[in-house]
């Protein structure tokens, strides 16, 4: 793979281009950069509607990021997204449903040698770019890396850092288990009930990228899904969790040789207590049958509106952990990932900190479809930390057999 870092791109005027500022989230991600970004960063907001990329082009100017450019493009127009990709070394976006709005911006970036950066947790959308977009992405030196919000950079991340204190000469069995308090952003409700309805072409996507896709020499890595249960060490509930995180771990367990030679990744949902546990189960088996049928699932749909969120006060109050348990050998340790609300404040943190982690930090000599681990690792990683999500080691244990 070639090695295309920020500095080898001299000619581009921007460092960065945010897609989506108009909407909940995207307005947080820029109200984030106007906040955290470096003097000097080159950035501007893109979207199709100039009034409200004005709007927020004022307001961020009176935050004092007053240099912010704005760029007018709707996402089906191909020539623009062109354009707009050839200008800047990285561009992030969080307009979805992104199997409906987001391959042209894939393609623009792919061909363009141009970093991309979503919020997606749609696994087919990840597999169709992955087929349709990383050879070329490979050739131009662009990184395509998706998954950068609460899907799945704290898992990802989370396991990371659980892995690199194991050895990497044994095999290495790591299960995350996530709890949180606050509210799921609309926009990935509306991908979720999609990709429920979309189960059979997410299947044969996958199989398709397993067909195409390189398998690591010499090394496996996968995950592996399990039966609920209650967890002795940790002390709570398990319910397998269906979202695409444990992809993406497993997918940074087959491109990076710390993972060992056979790492395997489960992935769980956390309670205290069997009845909130079957009560999860029992809502995700009907919220899977009522997306089979279209006029339920728009009505469901409609309930949890796009482009809207919680206030201030009650995003306060939002939290999440993700608890990891690594095995290796005689040895495990125990890890938590945590922060504050999931589904907006720390997503729009980790695209924004993401983006600057592509535009400006020295990363691993990547280019393709990559995870955010295998994309951009301890400069990720430090990122986080400095930006206040917490990685703790809560304990670790050697036996001596």
């Amino acid at each position: 793979m070639s090695d295309r870092r920020a500095d080898s791109r001299p000619d581009r005027d921007l460092d960065l281009v945010l897609f989506g500022a108009t909407g909940f989230t995207g307005g947080l991600t820029a109200d984030y950069l106007a906040d955290a970004a470096p003097a000097g960063l080159r950035w501007a907001i893109a979207g199709r509607n100039a009034d409200k990329l004005e709007a927020v082009r004022r307001r961020l100017a009176e935050a004092g990021a007053d240099d912010v450019e704005v760029l007018v493009a709707d996402s089906t127009d191909a020539a623009a997204l062109s354009d707009i990709a050839r200008r800047a070394r990285v561009v992030a976006t969080t307009i979805g449903p992104y199997l409906e709005h987001g391959a042209p911006l894939v393609a623009a970036c792919a061909e363009a040698g141009t970093d991309y950066l979503d919020l997606t947790g749609e696994p087919e959308f990840v597999d169709r770019m992955f087929l349709e977009h990383h050879q070329t992405a490979v050739r131009t030196g662009a990184r395509l890396v998706h998954a950068c919000g609460f899907d799945s950079i704290p898992h990802d991340l989370g396991a990371y850092y659980t892995v690199q204190q194991l050895p990497d000469d044994e095999p290495i069995t790591v299960r995350g288990v996530v709890r949180s308090g606050g509210a799921f952003s609309g926009g990935t409700f509306h991908s979720a009930m999609e990709q429920f309805a979309r189960a059979k072409q997410m299947r044969a996507t996958y199989a398709a990228r397993r067909r195409a896709e390189a398998r690591p020499e010499g090394r496996s890595s996968r995950a592996v899904r399990g039966k609920p249960h209650r967890d002795p060490v940790l002390g709570y509930w398990l319910l397998p969790l269906p979202t695409i995180d444990p992809i993406i771990v497993a997918r940074s367990g087959a491109a990076l040789a710390s993972y060992g030679p056979k790492f395997r990744y489960s992935h769980w949902v956390g309670t205290k207590t069997l009845r909130y546990a079957a009560g999860g189960a029992v809502g995700v088996g009907a919220l899977t049958l009522a997306a089979q049928v279209k006029p339920l699932r728009e009505l469901i749909k409609s309930k949890v509106p796009q482009g809207s969120g919680p206030d201030d006060a009650k995003r306060a109050k939002s939290w999440f952990t993700v608890d990891f348990l690594g095995e290796a050998g005689e040895q495990t340790v125990r890890t938590r990932v945590s922060g504050g609300d999931p589904g907006y404040t720390e997503t729009a943190k980790m695209l924004a900190e993401a983006a600057m982690c592509l535009a400006l930090d020295d990363n691993p000599g990547t280019a393709g479809q990559v995870t955010p681990a295998q994309a951009m690792g301890e400069a990720m990683l430090d990122r986080l930390q400095k930006a206040g999500i917490r990685f703790e080691t809560l304990a670790g244990s050697v036996s001596s057999g």
